[in-house]
């Protein structure tokens, strides 16, 4: 009996799925949702993610020295003050109640210590999933001249996954770093990579994303 553990993708491309989207000239990386909520013990949504925000934080620092742009995301909802009760997190929120952590003013809403905005760097406020949803990101890449998106962040199942999937939409290359983004349980973020990978996006390590960037950044007429 081999002791070799099979990829899980091999199935995926014996049936025609995990080509490749390919890196592009022009990245941005988007830092999605790296919020105290997932580090704070006191917080519902806390996971084990301190090395995806390690990693993040690496993967940031890198971008910088290369002059590539970073976009930060976070999740804030108005709260009516006379009920208490969430105004612009429609159906997210009743169905993930615990998305009140995001609530405008709450300590857990705001960003880790590190990595986090720079002066200067754009932040994208947003109430669902999906970076792309309801905001200018979009726009915004597209008049930088943005092809490539190298995505990190929190968390892998949910809004990196669904910035991923719209990227792919909107015609930007996803780049999914895959250990500078976290989930609750390694299993969710092991299925959720492999889908990823399959479908939506390439999927690579910090040290292949930051090869790739400087990459880009030594191309001519960058």
């Amino acid at each position: 009996m081999s002791d070799e553990v099979p990829d899980p993708l091999d199935d995926y491309r014996r049936s025609g799925f995990a080509g490749s989207v390919g890196f592009g000239q022009r990245p941005a990386v988007l830092a999605i949702d790296l919020a105290r909520a997932y580090v704070d013990d006191s917080s519902p949504l806390r996971a084990p993610v301190e090395s995806a925000v390690a990693s993040s934080a690496r993967l940031v620092s890198a971008a910088r020295g290369l002059s590539v742009p970073v976009v930060f995301t976070r999740v804030v909802y108005r709260v009516n003050p006379e009920t208490g009760a969430i105004v612009d997190g429609g159906l997210f929120v009743a169905k993930i109640p615990s998305l009140r952590v995001f609530a405008e003013g709450s300590p857990l809403a705001e960003f880790v210590d590190d990595p986090r905005p720079r002066d200067g760097e754009v932040v994208v406020i947003k109430q669902y999933a999906s970076a792309f949803s309801g905001t200018s990101l979009a726009a915004t890449l597209t008049s930088w001249g943005i092809d490539t998106v190298v995505v990190c962040g929190l968390s892998t199942s949910g809004c990196v996954r669904a910035t991923a999937t719209d990227a792919l939409q909107l015609g930007f290359r996803p780049i999914v770093v895959a250990d500078a983004c976290g989930d609750r349980t390694s299993a969710i973020q092991a299925a959720n990579l492999t889908d990823l990978a399959a479908k939506y996006a390439d999927v690579v390590d910090t040290d292949e994303a930051i090869r790739l960037m400087t990459g880009s950044a030594a191309e001519p007429g960058r």
